[in-house]
């Protein structure tokens, strides 16, 4: 288990689950319409996957200048999930 934590292959299967995530909730959507659309969940989705890759990245001795740029992708990410979400609000939510 050391093994697949150091050399990021635990990190890998996260990164395919969010992928089969993604194709699961767009399936999904096509047959439950009360769902948020995909382009809704795909900032959330997205800061967490940019997260995980960074995590990864550093893990494995990557150059040092994709994390900060990675942090960078999460962080807008997750600015735009919120500004969604208050988009969103129904005024007395």
């Amino acid at each position: 288990m050391e093994s697949l934590v150091a050399t990021g292959g635990l990190l890998d299967l996260v990164l395919l689950l969010i992928g089969v995530e993604i194709v699961g909730l767009w399936l999904i959507r096509k047959r439950v319409k009360k769902l948020p659309s995909l382009m809704h969940l795909l900032p959330n989705i997205l800061a967490g996957a940019a997260l995980i890759l960074a995590l990864r990245l550093s893990l494995t001795g990557a150059s040092w200048v994709w994390i900060p740029a990675l942090l960078t992708l999460s962080l807008i990410a997750h600015l735009s999930d919120l500004w969604l979400r208050v988009q969103n609000t129904q005024p007395g939510d």
